[in-house]
């Protein structure tokens, strides 16, 4: 078994680079978000990103770091709101988007993962999301072609990992992690914790180590809120 454990994100990321590729990256608003290794992305300075992600974080948070660097050319997403330099970068004209609905987004990146070059879905049918894309009634119903998303390399963040790369999500921090996961040429993961082998359940594995190809411990990990919203206290 090769060894999969490296000291840090950049030492995993090193050999894998280059200007131009695409990125699947897990993750959900702030929630299960690589951060390490896109901290470590941003210092590379690789350039021309195109990157799968249902957003792209918020003002120089997570993805939005590589944003302020200008390191990303197009976003494959399907939320691109709370990113000022986000909104201003399309608006500008300096950033490509391709907008897919959420729901399509995880499904390309598991059909990818799964060698399924395309499939067809009723999602975004009648709307901009369609436009420029092979059409086919199915017992009269019209549903659009969307292709599978193959990346070059995959950045996700996990719970627990054991030595081999058999990797445990944190609830809801599961969300694209595992589609992104599977449909790189490359998968790195980043983790709170790497366990002996043995040491997790079988039954509770979410992502194989087959799909996990490097593994880094990033802890400790400082939970960032996207929204905190409080009210005064009530008194009797």
């Amino acid at each position: 078994m090769a060894q999969k454990i490296y000291a840090d994100a950049k030492a995993a990321l090193d050999g894998l680079l280059f200007d131009g590729m695409t990125i699947a990256a897990g993750g959900f608003g702030l929630c299960g978000v690589p951060v390490r290794l896109i901290d470590a992305l941003v210092e590379s300075g690789v350039k021309d990103l195109t990157v799968a992600s249902n957003n792209a974080g918020i003002d120089n948070v997570a993805l939005g770091k590589l944003l302020r660097t200008r390191q990303i050319k197009k976003m494959i997403s399907s939320y691109v709101g709370e990113n000022k330099e986000f909104e201003r970068q399309f608006l500008a004209g300096e950033i490509e988007i391709e907008f897919t609905p959420q729901g399509t987004l995880a499904e390309r990146m598991r059909a990818g993962g799964a060698g399924i070059a395309g499939f067809y879905t009723k999602t975004g049918v009648g709307t901009v999301v369609a436009e420029g894309k092979e059409l086919k009634e199915f017992e009269g119903e019209t549903y659009v072609l969307e292709r599978g998303i193959r990346a070059d390399l995959s950045i996700v963040k996990g719970y627990k990992a054991d030595e081999i790369g058999n990797l445990i999500f944190r609830k809801t921090a599961r969300n694209f992690n595992l589609p992104a996961a599977t449909c790189g040429k490359t998968c790195i993961a980043e983790v709170e914790e790497i366990v002996p082998v043995g040491a997790l359940d079988p039954d509770c594995i979410h992502l194989p180590s087959i799909f996990v190809n490097r593994l880094i411990c990033g802890a400790p990990y400082e939970k960032q809120i996207e929204f905190r919203t409080v009210r005064e206290r009530e008194t009797a």
